[in-house]
């Protein structure tokens, strides 16, 4: 389960990367080329909208379906276990966010640059 959050921790890092670099002062020349690059991986990086919402749906799923772990009958090993759970849920919904909010940042930025 682990290795889905680290391909979307990688992706959201390249996104962050690539929004940098579009956004940074740089001659027009090497401006336009990385600018056709990236428009050239737009359309193939579109995958990380479904995967990120599939992976939404799946944390929403397992909230709802989770144990609660409230009262006297819960040790404290249950209890940090119960809450680094739920650290861990929202760590990865801010990751999917992020992620989409990304790649929708970074499909405007190009339009910007050329008109």
């Amino acid at each position: 389960m682990a290795l889905q959050w680290m391909i979307l921790t990688y992706v959201v890092a390249a996104e962050a990367a690539i929004a940098i670099l579009l956004t940074l002062p740089s001659p027009k020349a090497i401006k336009s080329r990385f600018v056709s690059l990236i428009s050239l991986t737009l359309q193939p990086s579109l995958f990380i909208i479904p995967f990120a919402g599939f992976q939404l749906l799946d944390i929403y799923w397992k909230n709802e379906h989770r144990l609660m772990c409230t009262g006297e009958i819960c040790t404290a090993a249950e209890r940090d276990r119960y809450e680094r759970s739920i650290y861990k849920a929202q760590r990865n919904a801010i990751l999917c966010v992020a992620a989409c909010l990304l790649y929708w940042y970074i499909c405007l930025i190009p339009w910007d640059l050329i008109f």
